[in-house]
């Protein structure tokens, strides 16, 4: 029993050595992992007071530029010539501009100034796909005795004048601006793919277009058999960029009813048709 007993005591006693050298051995780890973090945690710091004096600095520059009256002593304590300070301005300028295009996205994305000595008023419609500006159309609007437009060059294609007669224009002439807007940005917006596809897919053959882009005839090639497939796109709804039928014909019946070509389908169906081609030349499906 008293050997079992001093045993016992000295394996307790070996344990207890263990944990105090394993308490040794993590304390210099402990110690350099709040140390980095320290370290870490005032790199931190400074670059919050980094951003908080470019911030002051920019607001301060914001305010001389929307006021336009740039005071020369504030002026002076700030080094022009110094790369910090003209970096500063260009970035006070870039917000300022930001906050201006999104004024104007506001109040309708309309450039509208008075013609005629305030007896009239133009208004530009700009359109854009996918961040990049196209064309612009303008109408020229005589406001009495009613607002009415006298001249305009929208494309013929596009109905204005029953857009006109459904507006309350008289009232709010947005409600004759918006879908106006709708129409031409959804026209230049097919447009736009269309002269994409000529210029990213040189194996596809545009077999058949129309002036309002409404309508569109690809001759695409399927590799393996080689087989010529005609993809008929239609956009019934000429407020949107996307078609609303999409129709396959070629040699092979089966194959628009395979589970690939059910698959492009859908994707032209839901796809700007440039990015789609690129998603079928992807899958194997076309040359």
């Amino acid at each position: 029993m008293e050997g079992a007993s001093t045993k016992g005591v000295l394996s307790h006693l070996s344990l207890l050595e263990v944990q105090a050298r394993s308490r040794k051995t993590q304390q210099p780890s402990r110690v350099k992992e709040l140390r980095a973090k320290a370290e870490a945690l005032m790199v931190q710091r400074d670059q919050l007071k980094a951003e908080i004096e470019t911030h002051k600095n920019l607001q301060k520059l914001r305010a001389m530029m929307d006021k336009q009256c740039a005071n020369e002593e504030e002026e002076e304590a700030m080094d022009e010539d110094s790369e910090n300070s003209q970096l500063l301005r260009l970035m006070a300028r870039h917000t300022q501009l930001k906050d201006l295009l999104h004024a104007h996205h506001i109040i309708g994305g309309y450039n509208v100034i008075r013609t005629r000595q305030g007896k009239g008023l133009c208004v530009s419609v700009s359109t854009a796909y996918e961040g990049v500006y196209l064309e612009t159309y303008n109408l020229e609007m005589d406001l009495k005795p009613t607002l009415r437009i006298s001249r305009h060059n929208i494309p013929p294609f596009i109905p204005l004048n029953s857009l006109a007669e459904q507006s309350n224009m008289q009232t709010d002439v947005r409600t004759l601006l918006d879908p106006l807007s709708q129409h031409l940005n959804a026209f230049a917006g097919r447009k736009q793919q269309l002269k994409l596809v000529k210029e990213l897919h040189k194996s596809v053959e545009v077999m058949e277009s129309n002036v309002l882009c409404s309508l569109l005839v690809l001759m695409v090639t399927v590799p393996k058999e080689k087989t010529a497939v005609l993809c008929s796109l239609e956009y019934a709804d000429h407020t949107r960029c996307f078609p609303t039928r999409v129709h396959f014909e070629c040699a092979d019946k089966e194959l628009p009813d395979s589970p690939e070509w059910k698959k492009n389908h859908s994707l032209l169906l839901e796809t700007p048709v440039h990015k789609a081609l690129t998603t079928m030349r992807k899958m194997g499906n076309i040359v």
